[in-house]
């Protein structure tokens, strides 16, 4: 056979090797990364390296309440925390056509210090029903100077957001829920007039009135604009509010925030009705509380 027939030969069968070697091996699609917000406490660190034994309570959407070790996304972290210590944190685990894998945590938040040997940066205060809520001071999206006190004879509703917040469970799902409520809560006048909704941001240098005041035309209607408001604490009210509200925040990368979820239900007396610290809360279910609350 000459130099030329096997270079033909070899040139033909490799073509057929690629064409049936494409119709029937299809490219793998691209594992999705998906986010679960968590909440627990650290049962023990460098369970190897990089990872934390966490005893977790319930992931919604993801699994149940138990205790297992997690890598952490920041390894460099893992000196600032301690068995005991209570956190928040974001799971991010990667889910392609095999199932879910390489779970780990990201954007933690120490919300409870448990070593002896150090005092805790923060000490956060868990509502729960029938807590008198403080009377904060906030600067709402058209500039005037707002307080809890005044929204006192109607039921108010509080979640603390930023408009950079990228992570589209955490802020963004809680701007969708509370545009919902608000739509299905102005159906109702009766029980419209007797409510209020505020969404809080914690990004006191970048969410300035003006900045809240555009971000709002995303989600509110321009007739619930005095219903639904989008306000901002001073620096140090923030941290107080903070604290009662049990939500933790530290500064992230790229002008972004590591941070907990808050949402609380406040009744006509001022006191919590209904507090949530996760994202998995239903705003039809949180609607019955709401008219409930505005009924008595």
């Amino acid at each position: 056979m000459s130099v030329r027939s096997v270079f033909f030969r070899s040139f033909f069968l490799g073509l057929i090797l690629v064409f049936f070697g494409g119709c029937h091996r299809a490219a793998a699609p691209a594992a999705q990364t998906k986010s679960y917000p968590v909440r627990g406490v650290v049962v023990k660190t460098d369970v190897s390296p990089g990872e934390v034994l966490l005893n977790h309570e319930a992931i919604p959407g993801f699994m149940g309440a138990m205790a297992m070790p997690y890598k952490l996304k920041d390894p460099g972290i893992m000196s600032e925390l301690h068995a005991g210590d209570h956190i928040t944190a974001t799971l991010l685990v990667d889910t392609d056509s095999d199932g879910p894998h390489n779970p780990r945590l990201d954007q933690i938040v120490v919300t409870s210090q448990a070593s002896p040997d150090y005092k805790p940066m923060k000490e956060y205060h868990v509502p729960q029903p029938g807590d008198a809520v403080p009377d904060f001071q906030l600067t709402s999206q058209s500039g005037k100077s707002i307080h809890f006190d005044q929204f006192k004879g109607k039921v108010l509703l509080i979640t603390f957001i930023y408009t950079r917040c990228p992570i589209e469970d955490f802020c963004p799902r809680m701007n969708k829920n509370f545009a919902q409520i608000d739509k299905a809560l102005a159906s109702d006048p009766a029980v419209y007039r007797q409510t209020h909704l505020m969404s809080i941001s914690f990004d006191t240098a970048y969410d300035t009135p003006a900045t809240l005041r555009e971000f709002a035309k995303n989600f509110v209607a321009p007739q619930s604009a005095g219903h639904w408001e989008f306000a901002v604490p001073p620096a140090a009210e923030l941290d107080k509010m903070e604290k009662f509200f049990d939500l933790g925040v530290t500064d992230g990368e790229n002008s972004t925030f590591n941070h907990s979820l808050s949402t609380v239900l406040i009744d006509k007396t001022g006191k919590v009705a209904v507090f949530y610290h996760t994202n998995d809360w239903d705003p039809q279910e949180l609607l019955a509380k709401i008219r409930a609350a505005a009924s008595a």
